[in-house]
């Protein structure tokens, strides 16, 4: 099955890539609906159907690789706990994926780290919270402090270094 492709967001704004595990995947579809209704620009990456059998490593991997490709572009993965795509997304090159649970955490991730993918726990959330989260996620910016820049920049030279 194709991506989908929803929204229509000035050009200014990222593409928003969606991707979902088997326990993440009927709250991944509700949150299209709710990004639909917003006018945010996304693309579900998948899965397209619930199968108990997909892993979340696929998917999470697919999301971070569309993020590598251009930066400015952001993700929204979910599993169970939101901690398995969250380390799989974090072995890809450029991608600082950050678990969100909690509001102010996702501020700061964005604020502080500048977190480009966004780990949601399915089991763990309503579509409210998520919404909530998501919408924080995609609101806040980077504050490019020298001390944040700083501790980017430390983990681009080891990526650099090692991978």
């Amino acid at each position: 099955m194709e991506p989908q492709v929803a929204g229509s967001r000035p050009v200014a704004h990222p593409m928003i890539y969606l991707g979902s595990d088997h326990r993440g995947f009927y709250l991944k579809e509700k949150i299209k609906e709710e990004l639909k209704k917003k006018n945010i620009n996304f693309e579900d990456l998948g899965y397209f159907e619930y199968n108990e059998d997909d892993d979340y490593t696929d998917i999470a991997i697919k999301v971070a690789e569309k993020i590598k490709e251009n930066p400015e572009n952001r993700g929204i993965l979910l599993c169970g706990s939101g901690v398995g795509v969250c380390i799989a997304a974090n072995k890809i090159k450029g991608i600082r994926a950050g678990f969100g649970l909690d509001e102010n955490i996702v501020k700061r991730g964005r604020e502080e780290d500048d977190i480009n993918v966004l780990c949601l726990p399915a089991d763990f959330l309503d579509l409210d919270k998520a919404m909530i989260l998501i919408e924080k996620f995609l609101s806040t910016d980077f504050k490019k402090e020298e001390k944040y820049l700083r501790r980017i920049k430390k983990i681009e030279e080891y990526e650099n270094k090692h991978r």
